[in-house]
């Protein structure tokens, strides 16, 4: 996995757009209606030649889905740009999931895209140990990490952080 922190200059697998999407991304974790015990994500779907295919956030059409989920949803799976696209996500993909039968790491997967962009590792706040990274590594997908982006999405997700500081 590549990471990129704020003081670097990007780097061959990180491409100049890859900071305007997680950008977008990050600011749709805003969109997220309220919920104590989930994260709020948002997520951008964009094919080889930079053109957005999709968006979502947490919970932007029922309470269980996810961002990722909600973005790939919106997408024809046999849309033949999804082989070049990369997804966008302020966090981290899921790798355990409790209100659904895939994960967004397995939807990813089974999608056909082959690159993703986050800002932010999931803390083991409401799952323990998230392998999201590594299941999408070991897929063959090329995932990149963009650190300097997680001070937005923790600032995003505040009502859980305020949570672990209490415990």
């Amino acid at each position: 996995m590549t990471t990129i922190n704020a003081a670097s200059r990007a780097t061959d697998s990180s491409r100049g757009e890859d900071r305007e999407w997680l950008s977008t991304a990050v600011d749709l974790a805003w969109c997220c209606p309220p919920a104590a015990a989930a994260f709020n994500v948002g997520a951008v779907i964009v094919d080889a030649e930079g053109r957005e295919l999709a968006r979502g956030w947490s919970r932007d059409t029922d309470e269980h889905v996810h961002a990722e989920e909600s973005a790939l949803s919106r997408v024809n799976p046999d849309d033949p740009r999804l082989a070049g696209a990369t997804v966008y996500s302020s966090l981290e993909p899921c790798s355990i999931r409790r209100s659904r039968p895939l994960t967004c790491t397995q939807l990813i997967i089974a999608s056909g895209i082959r690159r993703v962009v986050f800002a932010w590792r999931e803390p083991s706040l409401l799952v323990e140990d998230c392998q999201g990274v590594e299941l999408l590594q070991e897929a063959g997908i090329e995932v990149i990490e963009l650190p300097a982006f997680a001070p937005m999405v923790q600032a995003a997700n505040a009502h859980l952080l305020e949570k672990l500081d209490e415990a």
